[in-house]
């Protein structure tokens, strides 16, 4: 299932990167394609309701923007092991229920 980018999530991304309203579409593919990405790697987390997965999200997607994406890998993996590792925890804790 593909998560649509909501107005205010772009927003908030806009409003974070000081952007104006000319590169809607592509952020809105960058953010999708980041979650996407994102999902894969760490779990099944909601944009709209984890924070710590939307400032993930935000981060790869300043990278992207920035033509930088082969840095976000490496400058970021402590971030990207810890929500795998707690939704893979949160999976075995509820198969053990």
């Amino acid at each position: 299932m593909e998560t649509v980018i909501s107005n205010e999530i772009l927003q908030q991304f806009k409003d974070r990167m000081h952007l104006g309203d000319d590169e809607d579409d592509n952020l809105k593919r960058i953010l999708s394609t980041s979650n996407k990405s994102l999902l894969r790697i760490c779990g099944d987390y909601d944009l709209n309701n984890d924070e710590e997965f939307k400032e993930l999200v935000f981060e790869r997607s300043r990278y992207v923007y920035n033509d930088a994406l082969e840095y976000f890998d490496k400058n970021f993996l402590s971030q990207i092991n810890s929500l795998g590792i707690d939704k893979a925890l949160e999976e075995i804790k509820l198969d053990g229920d």
